[in-house]
């Protein structure tokens, strides 16, 4: 049976498990060592020792492994675990009120909503430190999972990282589910079970000498009728037995400060070291190794595409989720709706199932669906008033409006108590600072609003309010994600808002003339890429100029990548952020490279009347004419003219065409081609969109019709 612990370390686990029982219980003076006719014999040390091993093999079979998520086969804890980091309870909700709550994320520039201002701490080195330790932390943010881990730990002994020698008891707290609650019961049956001689005592001889370490797992899961008597109970168990190591787990909603003794830590989301090395450890067999598929699942994580993905990736249920959905295709679905949609689906369902939570009597008639429609209402209007942030008041009144104004919800709910249960149970909404709620993560906001739209079907409202808004950009990439029945609807409404740029006065003066000329530049030339492909190329070179204009540079790479990659012509970016790059090298490297570019673009043939051999001709002069590297800023720049003006008029670029003032740049890239760029983003994000449809796009955009 594959288990959490190799047959060495079980062994050496068992050895050190009967050395404390032998050790703390069966001791001289020890009053129940009589009842054996021989004492503690060599036969008696075997008893213990093949007990200590059954238990050894017991905790590792049920604790020492990983199967979630209708994962086929089983994971060792070890080999995957990535140590998790803690940060001091006192120190998250330290937020006065909304406005500053925004204001932190907003300035952060970071899709994580928590603040960690605090010191985070190794788990292991907390767990080493605290005698009493409340480990609080979101719905699957691996509470469960460190437990079991430290209990792995305490089991290695010596080769272990936890530094105390304590046998680890592992009690699921749901299984409390009837009033006679006896921890002691519990623990003396997961040592009788292993055939340990006399188990009851030899479990008072530990607990009495504190050699237990008792994780208490899931407090939130325990039935609400039984929670206050559970607590009470675990309050006096460990005050009578207080030499002993505690670790708690709980749902941070949950969790109202019930024992005194222990310390509350709070699981922080990984970081993306803890990503990385957790990525590494899900995929290390020796065909993962030979194809890199850690190294080339990190790295797909690290795409703009995809940042919606690693922003889930931070709670470590919802990692293993996406490493199995990675391990499948060795690719994350181009359609991110389809990978939000099971997240959501996770948290709102499948891992209560499969935890076997049961839900409480406050979800009578509350079922899936209708919460996930009251959870994208949520969405939409917060989303709709940029708001990250909202008050608990005000989720409670539009819980309230949303039952009344559906027939067939259930009207006899308390809506406090349906936004308890869906913070508890699920962890979708999260209380960030005192009555201040969020979702778990922007991503789900944003799918859930995307949802809404749909549903609402608010499409051209969508694009007529927030099309050039970058903060709904997620939001209309899922919208098109979502549109089964296709979305040309949605494409074409952007369209139309390229056309409306082009009749404003920037547009007519400044945006019409560049894209006359770069469809006369290009249209009918011999290369084979896209028409589309060649106009996008051709406004690329238009702004490079000028040179020390630092936007022009950013502005370049922006476009050629969003237009020729999207064409498959990923080569053509790297000499186009070499032409964007020439002003920051010596005067003679600058022309080589522009020679190097005059030859490339004179074999793609990407431009008519171009007279290549004319302009490599007057390159080559200009190298006979450099002037010295040390001289003048001022003498090098207008040398550097020089070049402009040969390799400008080579593509009949007037000063008119090309002399745009900064503003007006970064207000034609913030709109039209913004939107164009949006255009390309939906299309390849939704799953049905008819051919002629597209064509008919492709064909207009970037062009004057």
């Amino acid at each position: 049976m594959l288990t959490g612990l190799e047959p060495i370390i079980i062994d050496t686990a068992a050895k050190s498990m009967t050395g404390v029982v032998i050790k703390t219980a069966w001791t001289q003076g020890s009053n129940f060592l009589s009842r054996f006719a021989k004492g503690l014999n060599e036969n008696t040390r075997k008893l213990i020792y093949n007990a200590a091993q059954e238990y050894v093999k017991n905790y590792s079979n049920r604790n020492g492994i990983l199967k979630v998520l209708g994962m086929r086969e089983p994971v060792n804890l070890d080999d995957i675990y990535t140590m998790v980091r803690f940060l001091p309870k006192d120190e998250i909700i330290n937020f006065a009120d909304i406005s500053s709550l925004e204001e932190n994320y907003r300035s952060s520039n970071k899709r994580k909503y928590r603040s960690e201002k605090g010191d985070t701490k190794s788990g292991i080195t907390v767990a080493n430190e605290q005698q009493y330790l409340m480990v609080i932390g979101e719905p699957g943010a691996g509470k469960s999972t460190f437990l079991r881990k430290m209990g792995l730990e305490a089991l290695k002994s010596r080769k272990g990282s936890y530094k105390h020698s304590c046998i680890p008891v592992f009690i699921e707290l749901k299984k409390f589910t009837e009033e006679d609650i006896n921890i002691k019961k519990m623990i003396i049956d997961e040592f009788d079970i292993c055939k340990f001689p006399e188990a009851e005592e030899s479990v008072e001889k530990l607990l009495d000498k504190g050699k237990l370490l008792i994780l208490l797992d899931g407090l939130d899961e325990v039935p609400t009728k039984n929670l206050d008597r559970v607590i009470n109970k675990i309050q006096d168990f460990v005050d009578k037995h207080d030499k002993n190591r505690f670790i708690i787990s709980c749902r941070t909603a949950a969790y109202n400060n019930w024992f005194r003794r222990f310390t509350d830590v709070l699981m922080a989301e990984f970081n993306d070291q803890q990503i990385e090395q957790f990525i590494n450890n899900w995929f290390k067999t020796e065909l993962d190794r030979e194809t890199n598929t850690a190294e080339n699942c990190w790295n797909l994580l690290q795409k703009d595409e995809y940042k919606g993905a690693k922003e889930l990736a931070q709670t470590p249920l919802l990692l293993t989720f996406l490493c199995l959905t990675y391990d499948k295709t060795q690719s994350f679905p181009n359609n991110r709706s389809v990978l939000y949609r099971k997240a959501l689906n996770i948290l709102l369902e499948e891992w209560a199932s499969e935890k076997r939570i049961k839900r409480d009597p406050i979800y009578e008639g509350l079922h899936t669906e209708l919460e996930e429609i009251l959870l994208a209402d949520i969405a939409y209007n917060n989303f709709q008033e940029d708001k990250l942030f909202f008050y608990e008041q005000d989720i409670i009144e539009q819980i309230k409006k949303f039952l009344s104004g559906n027939l067939n919800a259930p009207q006899h709910l308390n809506c406090k108590a349906v936004l308890n249960a869906i913070e508890v149970q699920q962890g979708i909404l999260v209380e960030r600072a005192t009555d201040i709620y969020s979702f778990s993560h922007l991503t789900l906001q944003e799918y859930l609003t995307a949802q809404y739209i749909l549903d609402h079907n608010l499409i051209s409202k969508l694009v007529s309010n927030h099309i050039t808004e970058t903060r709904w950009k997620e939001v209309f990439i899922l919208v098109a994600g979502l549109m089964r029945g296709g979305a040309d609807q949605l494409l074409l409404l952007m369209e139309n808002e390229t056309r409306k740029f082009l009749q404003t006065p920037l547009g007519m003066e400044k945006l019409v003339p560049l894209l006359e000329w770069g469809e006369r530049m290009t249209n009918g030339s011999a290369g084979e890429m896209k028409p589309l492909a060649k106009r996008a190329i051709a406004y690329a070179y238009a702004n490079a100029y000028p040179y020390d204009n630092a936007y022009a540079k950013a502005y370049i790479k922006s476009y050629t990548k969003t237009y020729i990659n999207a064409y498959e012509n990923a080569y053509a970016n790297a000499y186009f952020c070499a032409y964007a790059d020439t002003y920051t090298d010596t005067i003679a490297e600058a022309i080589n490279k522009f020679i190097k570019l005059a030859n490339i673009l004179k074999k793609d043939k990407i431009f008519n009347e171009i007279n290549y051999s004319q302009l490599l001709s007057q390159l080559e002069v200009l190298k006979t004419q450099i002037p010295d590297d040390e001289l003048s800023r001022e003498v090098r720049i207008n040398f550097l003219k020089n070049i402009d003006q040969i390799w400008n008029n080579a593509f009949h670029l007037t000063p008119e065409l090309i002399n745009l003032r900064e503003e007006a740049l970064e207000e034609i890239d913030d709109h039209y081609f913004y939107i164009n760029w949006l255009m390309l983003q939906c299309k390849d994000a939704a799953v049905n969109v008819s051919p002629q449809t597209w064509e008919g796009i492709e064909d207009r955009m970037l062009r004057v019709i």
